[in-house]
């Protein structure tokens, strides 16, 4: 039976606009049909910022009465109407004073899918939400209704002056268009571990409903924060957090010769929880984001370090559970294969095994042959570096990691992308985590100077991080 599939981007126009939502429909247009459904065949509907809620009702109601599997995507913004503080999805020429007549109330979306046999709707969410809408949500949970499977995240307004990117749906896509659709509870844990510490303060949605595979997260209905409402401080020298990212989910990607395009790869770059340079375009403000960055040097020593949160410890634990199982079960199912018919599941096998050095090996060749056909700076060539990086982190090597990230970033620059570039800051963003984890003071003192030289370039979305970087190198400098 044909699915259906509704793709839903809205915001406001103007400045009360919080994330650039139509910018993941593109990416998200370029899945194929059935796989954005999981079915043979699959009838898509797009809607792009609609100004009129009665519209997107008419939309929603005729995919909510198409048999067979439906999927919904929505990617948008949440506002309060000022009457009864209901939740609305904000759309094109909607204000926080006309919200109750310009907005779609999301008990619509709940009401319209209400009917609908259990197991067969599938929401898959990537919200903003206003400063009140976000304290809402602190004691209201995104009611979506029982037999609704639900995943994605809401995540907390952008710093002033910034507009949010809506990453999660693009890593999604991302995801999507290597042309496998794993199961959505595994989709949606291969987005999470793609952007890290991204999702430290947004509400994390992963509500199985009835009928469908759970993925571990309690409640039906119920929006659980990853890591919880408390937010993150900015650079805090005397305090720094480094945290342990989980396994790479650069190595899960697919094709690495699939020719993303930047937009397409605002989160290629970002891996497991060692930092995400998107995370202030996704929500959050500059003293609230970018987990790389928070981690910082307080010295050469252990003692001179202290450890990230145990909410982060938790989160990061679990979701590396998650890949790591994913990962095996890849690698059982294909113990049979050549390791040339799929390198990233080979590596991702070899990690789990301790076989570090095979890993980076064959790494290492796929890089030098995309250099070859592609060139140094190519999205091929760029994508294996940073798989080497990662690889490096997990052999307990941050000189190594943090060097190549360091390279990274580099040649990302010098083919000429931006600073504020996704890609480019993430690459800065993972050097300055792995910076954090050297305990070797005359290397830390060499990438340091290095690190400090690209900061002034790239200085992330995170306030404090140059400042950070040269208060721990003149720590180091004194210790000499």
């Amino acid at each position: 039976m044909p699915g259906t599939v509704l793709l839903l981007a809205a915001a406001p126009v103007g400045k009360g606009c919080l994330v650039d939502a139509a910018s993941v429909l593109p990416v998200l247009a370029a899945v194929p049909p059935a796989v954005l459904s999981g079915t043979d065949t699959a009838n898509v509907v797009e809607l792009a910022d609609p100004l009129e809620p009665q519209a997107v009702l008419t939309r929603l109601r005729a995919a909510a009465a198409a048999p067979g599997p439906l999927t919904v995507f929505v990617t948008g913004q949440l506002l309060l109407d000022r009457r009864q503080h209901l939740p609305h999805l904000a759309l094109a020429r909607t204000t926080t004073a006309t919200v109750r007549y310009t907005g779609l109330p999301w008990q619509w979306i709940r009401e319209e899918l209400r009917l609908r046999q259990a197991g067969t709707t599938t929401l898959v969410l990537d919200l903003h939400a206003d400063a009140e809408t976000w304290e809402w949500l602190r004691s209201h949970p995104l009611d979506c209704g029982r037999n609704i499977a639900v995943y994605g995240r809401v995540a907390p307004p952008p710093s002033r002056r910034t507009v949010g990117a809506p990453t999660y749906m693009k890593a999604v896509a991302t995801i999507l268009r290597s042309g496998h659709r794993p199961a959505v509870p595994e989709l949606h844990q291969q987005v999470l571990a793609r952007l890290g510490d991204e999702v430290y303060r947004d509400v994390v949605l992963g509500v199985p409903g009835v009928g469908v595979p759970g993925v571990g997260v309690p409640g039906v209905g119920v929006a659980v924060p990853a890591g919880g409402f408390a937010p993150r401080p900015p650079y805090r020298p005397e305090r720094p957090r480094p945290q342990t990212p989980p396994p790479s989910a650069s190595l899960e990607r697919g094709d690495p010769h699939d020719g993303l395009s930047d937009a397409d790869r605002s989160r290629e770059g970002a891996v497991g929880r060692s930092g995400g340079s998107d995370a202030d375009r996704s929500g959050g403000s500059d003293a609230d984001r970018s987990g790389a960055s928070d981690t910082g040097r307080s010295g050469a020593s252990d003692t001179g370090r202290s450890r990230g949160s145990d909410t982060g410890r938790s989160v990061a634990a679990a979701a590396a559970r998650s890949v790591a199982g994913a990962a095996a079960r890849q690698a059982d199912s294909e113990a049979a294969r050549p390791a040339h018919d799929d390198p990233h599941a080979y590596i991702t096998a070899a990690v789990q095994s301790g076989r570090h050095t095979d890993a980076d090996a064959l790494a290492a060749e796929h890089e030098q042959a995309a250099v070859r056909a592609h060139g140094a700076g190519s999205e091929q060539a760029l994508h294996w570096a940073e798989v080497r990086a990662d690889l490096a982190m997990f052999a307990g090597d941050p000189v190594r990691s943090c060097r190549t990230w360091l390279a990274v970033a580099t040649a990302r620059l010098g083919a000429g992308q931006t600073p504020d570039t996704p890609a480019v800051e993430a690459a800065v963003d993972r050097a300055h985590h792995q910076w954090g984890q050297i305990r070797d003071a005359d290397s830390a003192r060499e990438l340091g100077f290095a690190l400090a030289q690209l900061r002034g370039r790239v200085p992330g979305r995170r306030e404090g991080a140059l400042e950070n970087i040269k208060q721990q190198l003149s720590q180091l400098q004194t210790q000499n």
